[in-house]
């Protein structure tokens, strides 16, 4: 894994470009894709005009002129596209610390967060773990891709093997596993009293 390469460089240009010619600021909150995200931070109770989804801060970042960041080969790839992972609502009083955080905040059953069975991995769908970040010496990525309703399924199969893809032509890497067709299966979402998922 490298800072960065010829390969991610050239990569992003074409992304950056192809963002450009397709999209405008003053419609980008309408896009269906875009709307979906938003609506679905809306139910979780997070604001998306303070707290942007991912995809829409990139898109807004590149339509404002300015580069897409430089982490990683691997993030940035991640970010142009069998473990027991599961969504569940935090517990009172658990410490999370973000990626960039100087101290962990203390999370509430409110907060829906994706976890493994040790730790809480990310405070979904939005801050990942300082435990999670990518480094120079990572060796093996999990990519998750995270749906809201309005989203179809085949579209977010679509993004998740196209960042495989991204990963695999920036980092030199390649995929040890993608789940066959009938072990595609969505994470189960926690409800509370009355099915609501928040």
């Amino acid at each position: 894994m490298e800072e960065k390469n010829e390969r991610i460089s050239r990569l992003k240009r074409i992304v950056s470009d192809e963002v450009r010619a397709r999209f405008r600021i003053e419609t980008l909150k309408d896009h269906p894709t875009v709307r979906a995200y938003r609506d679905f931070y809306w139910k979780l109770g997070i604001d998306p005009t303070k707290t942007r989804p991912a995809g829409e801060a990139l898109l807004r970042r590149v339509l404002h002129g300015r580069d897409l960041p430089t982490i990683s080969t691997a993030v940035d790839a991640y970010n142009l596209g069998s473990l027991p992972l599961h969504i569940r609502f935090a517990r009172n009083g658990e410490e999370f610390k973000g990626i960039g955080k100087n101290k962990p905040v203390i999370l509430t059953d409110k907060i829906l967060v994706l976890a493994d069975e040790d730790r809480v991995l990310c405070i979904y769908p939005y801050r990942d773990s300082d435990h999670t970040k990518v480094t120079a010496r990572t060796r093996e990525l999990i990519i998750v891709g995270y749906g809201a309703p309005g989203i179809e399924e085949k579209m977010l199969e679509r993004a998740v093997r196209k960042t495989l893809s991204n990963v695999e032509m920036a980092c030199g890497g390649r995929v040890e596993a993608w789940p066959a067709e009938e072990e595609l299966k969505p994470l189960n979402w926690p409800t509370r009293a009355g099915g609501e998922v928040a």
